[in-house]
């Protein structure tokens, strides 16, 4: 929600002409009751408007960025926004709580004087089980390493040797460069593994000061990298989902981000945002998540 809110601060266009709203979360709310309409609802985008929830792990985010371009492409829709949002879900004593955490970011897809224009997306998906929660789970099950090679990076390295044969560019082209954050070591590795250098993980590698947003992970290592790029920058981004699948994004910075239709000052940057944490401990974070029952 507050995401969204800032997507319409720094950018203030009429809440009205936002023709659809997608949410990308494993934590909705509600098993049915799409949380797009709520958001739709709290930012004055509704009626006239379409919306849903999408769920592919921590891809759905960028699955819904997807969905937006296609609408806006087929002038269906003068604007979609795109969120991808989760509280991260891991059971007591998992290696999964050791990067848990919460955040999102919501994007504004439209061709009115966009601050980076997406030249071209593609993704690479196949049937892989290597991340599951089943219905009425508390929480998710993984196949521990069979996560890395097998998931996380047979999959991006797919959809970025796609995207790369489709644009003729490579690592070189780009100014810098965000994968989905699980870990502080899967997106360096990954990296290194396919050319880029430290330099262009750098702005976007939030997740060792956040954690692990799921949905949101690289959507926000994204919103981090536009707050300090500037016109002509070029940033490579691949999302990763268990289950599985990666979406790989080229985009290119415009002039705009640094014209006076976009407010960059309305709403804090992501930078901002991680500054002075207030730190819980285990105790009070396991009572907050409901993995603790008090005895009345």
């Amino acid at each position: 929600m507050e995401a969204a809110r800032n997507a319409l601060r720094r950018r203030a266009i009429d809440p009205q002409e936002i023709g659809a709203v997608y949410v990308g979360s494993e934590s909705h709310p509600y098993a049915v009751k799409p949380t797009a309409c709520t958001v739709g609802e709290a930012i004055g985008a509704t009626p006239t408007m379409t919306a849903a929830d999408y769920e592919f792990a921590c891809k759905a985010g960028t699955a819904g960025i997807q969905t937006c371009m296609g609408l806006v492409a087929s002038n269906m829709v003068k604007y979609g926004l795109a969120i991808g949002s989760d509280v991260a879900q891991g059971a007591p004593s998992d290696a999964l709580e050791y990067t848990a955490a919460a955040g999102g970011a919501a994007f504004l897809i439209g061709n009115e004087d966009p601050i980076a224009e997406i030249h071209r997306t593609c993704s690479f998906t196949t049937d892989t089980p290597d991340f599951w929660r089943r219905e009425g789970q508390d929480y998710p099950r993984h196949g521990g390493r069979f996560t890395g090679d097998p998931g996380y990076f047979r999959h991006i390295e797919g959809a970025v040797r796609l995207l790369f044969a489709q644009t003729g560019k490579g690592p070189g082209d780009y100014t810098y460069a965000v994968f989905h954050q699980p870990n502080a070591k899967f997106p360096q590795r990954i990296a290194r593994m396919l050319g880029f250098s430290p330099e262009q993980i750098r702005p976007g590698l939030v997740v060792p000061r956040l954690g692990n947003t799921y949905s949101g992970s690289s959507m926000i290592g994204l919103a981090a990298t536009l707050d300090c790029a500037k016109p002509g920058d070029r940033i490579f981004v691949a999302s990763f989902g268990s289950g599985a699948g990666s979406d790989a994004f080229d985009i290119e910075v415009t002039d705009a981000i640094e014209s006076g239709e976009f407010c960059r000052g309305a709403a804090p940057g992501v930078e901002k945002l991680l500054e002075n944490p207030i730190f819980v401990t285990y105790a009070q974070y396991a009572r907050h998540k409901g993995k603790i029952v008090m005895q009345k």
